[in-house]
């Protein structure tokens, strides 16, 4: 019988012990550091998702800078596969991507939102892979994110690893590796599986209708069902076999067991792992 934890078994964390927690666990003061949270691994943390964003910056420190995905909640990524009413009905009277406005994709958890609505934050103007910063460097990681490089070598992700970032999985599963659609998008693969949408975005002068160009983020870059993986998620994969050769490291964080990686040495070892196995 599966045992599910009760609210009154859930132990509680403190802004001041989790931020303890995070500089021990190698959060470097003054970096850079790009985190996944999973909320409910992390235990009944007092005052919510407004104290991990609290913690996270106090581990950091002034001189640091917090980095989420937000993407956005109406996006057009999986249009070819509504029904025509749906599709006929979005295209008529499209939602408008402002980056200042626009909220955040449910499906990354209640931290990138948080963090999108902090006074001060920055966000990128991609309406499917904007990423949201505080800090010093939020900026320099948001600005001009191109519309035809989403995840690719002048992305927000490529800054991240250019500056030395971290990444953080905070409770927060392997799969959620985002950075591995950088690895993709950098891999030297002659054939990625890529997605084309329309979206309707806010520019200075009004909205504007564009056609957006992607790397297929939903099922991956590549082929991962020809390769024996044993039902695993790819990213999964490449993530467990990362920390075995010694890229990252698991880390106790409250409740939450996670997961710490260089940005840098993690993007090298997926590219390499990628173009082992799909470069011809």
């Amino acid at each position: 019988m599966i045992h599910h934890v009760t609210f009154e078994e859930r132990r509680p964390v403190t802004r001041s012990e989790l931020a303890a927690a995070l500089r021990q666990a190698g959060v470097r003061t003054g970096g850079i550091l790009m985190v996944h949270t999973q909320m409910s691994a992390i235990g009944w943390v007092v005052g919510g998702q407004d104290t991990v964003v609290l913690a996270l910056r106090d581990a950091l420190g002034e001189d640091g800078t917090l980095l989420v995905y937000t993407c956005w909640e109406y996006d057009a990524f999986h249009i070819a596969e509504w029904s025509e009413a749906q599709r006929a009905a979005y295209l008529r009277e499209p939602p408008v991507f402002d980056s200042d406005l626009s909220p955040s994709w449910t499906g990354v958890g209640r931290i990138p939102e948080r963090v999108r609505t902090w006074p001060g934050a920055r966000r990128s103007a991609h309406p499917l892979c904007s990423v949201a910063a505080l800090g010093p460097d939020a900026d320099i990681l948001t600005r001009d994110h191109r519309l035809d490089d989403g995840h690719g070598p002048t992305s927000p992700f490529a800054r991240l690893v250019e500056r030395r970032g971290q990444i953080l999985l905070l409770g927060a599963p392997l799969e959620t590796l985002t950075i591995l659609h950088h690895a993709e998008a950098l891999a030297n693969v002659p054939e990625k599986r890529r997605v084309q949408f329309p979206a309707r975005i806010q520019t200075p002068t009004g909205p504007a209708d564009v056609g957006i160009d992607v790397i297929d983020t939903s099922r991956g870059a590549f082929d991962y069902d020809s390769l024996d993986l044993g039902g695993v998620d790819a990213f999964e994969v490449i993530a467990k076999e990362a920390l075995a050769a010694g890229v990252g490291r698991t880390v106790q964080i409250a409740s939450a067991t996670s997961h710490l990686f260089e940005a840098d040495a993690l993007v090298a070892f997926a590219v390499a792992w990628l173009e082992r196995r799909f470069s011809r």
